[in-house]
């Protein structure tokens, strides 16, 4: 499998690049597939991917203008659960610093969220 880069985050956030299921190649991650046509993005049930994927064809919603004020985003954020905290906290903290600062960040996490250094 390829190093992780950008197609390992999830448009919530969410850091696929260390999970088992997608090194081993039992998973296709969030997002993986759909850039090449092997999954249809209009069969995914998660709203938040097929806005980000399909309709605005962006990697993530941090990259998004209406990110501040878009209900699909803002709505999982309001979810109950630590993760959804951290999600935000990687969204924030790309659209601050970019990718590969995140990328390098989340090289040591052993899941889809850990603690994100501070860059500068």
């Amino acid at each position: 499998m390829p190093p992780p880069d950008v197609s390992h985050i999830g448009c919530c956030g969410a850091y696929c690049g260390t999970c088992r299921a997608l090194l081993d190649g039992t998973c296709k991650g969030c997002k993986l597939g759909y850039d090449d046509g092997e999954r249809d993005i209009r069969a995914a049930r998660c709203a938040m991917k097929r806005c980000c994927l399909m309709e605005k064809k962006l990697e993530t919603c941090a990259d998004c203008p209406e990110y501040g004020e878009c209900p699909i985003i803002q709505g999982f954020f309001t979810k109950k659960g630590y993760k959804y905290k951290k999600y935000r906290e990687s969204l924030e903290f790309i659209r601050k610093y970019g990718y590969q600062a995140f990328l390098e960040s989340a090289r040591s996490w052993k899941g889809a969220y850990g603690r994100l250094e501070e860059v500068g």
